[in-house]
């Protein structure tokens, strides 16, 4: 089953001689529980993808399905509370509210939904991430890895139909960057998540089940699983 499913999915910035296509014809999918990379180069059109996968932006043509769901059938704030609910995101910034704990801002997209938090499973996601001695800790008194970590455990606590990861090792040392990508991986396994991750580092797209290439706003190879 697909989970993610792009249908020539175009993005342009600009007129006339200003015209820049930074994404086009973009057809992709991913099924249920695969962990996706993309890669290319700084300025290939990865992020512009990223976003328009996760509607933090509108393309200029083409569709996106997330869990069946053609997203930018939504209106703003319907597509606002869709993403909230449905789709995950883990940023390279990691975007942690500095005046709540870990556990706060592990659940705090739940319950700014008004939604009941699964205290088991968000126990153990802590757990997995090794979280659960720190779920006290403000951000401050976190490293960057750990700062990481619950980054992941907040995208993954409200079960969503797939994480988006957006460079998530982009401000970490390299062994840090190995060990949390590890247990992303691990922890997308364990819950049957879908991950579609971007970055432009070889080595860490190596440990994804299949790599998307992009060039020059066009995806050239593995947008398809194999079947």
């Amino acid at each position: 089953m697909d989970v993610l499913r792009t249908e020539a999915l175009t993005k342009i910035y600009g007129t006339g001689e200003n015209k820049v296509t930074a994404l086009e014809d973009a057809v992709l999918r991913v099924k249920q529980g695969e962990f996706a990379a993309i890669v290319g180069t700084s300025g290939s059109g990865k992020s512009t993808l990223l976003h328009l996968l996760g509607g933090l932006d509108r393309p200029t043509s083409g569709k996106v399905f997330v869990d069946g769901k053609d997203i930018f059938s939504l209106k703003d704030e319907a597509l606002t509370i869709f993403r909230r609910r449905r789709i995950g995101f883990v940023f390279q910034s990691f975007n942690l509210v500095p005046t709540l704990n870990v556990y706060e801002n592990i659940v705090f997209p739940i319950r700014l939904d008004g939604n009941a938090v699964d205290e088991r499973f968000v126990g153990e996601v802590m757990q997995m991430l090794g979280l659960d001695k720190m779920k006290e800790r403000l951000p401050n008194q976190l490293s960057g890895g750990q700062q990481q970590r619950v980054a992941i455990a907040r995208a993954l606590a409200s079960k969503p139909a797939i994480v988006l990861a957006d460079e998530p090792t982009g401000n970490l040392d390299s062994r840090t960057s190995q060990d949390v990508l590890s247990l992303l991986k691990v922890t997308g396994q364990k819950f049957s998540q879908t991950i579609v991750m971007i970055t432009h580092n070889e080595a860490i797209a190596q440990m994804a089940d299949r790599i998307i290439r992009i060039e020059d706003g066009r995806i050239v190879k593995g947008g398809e699983p194999d079947e």
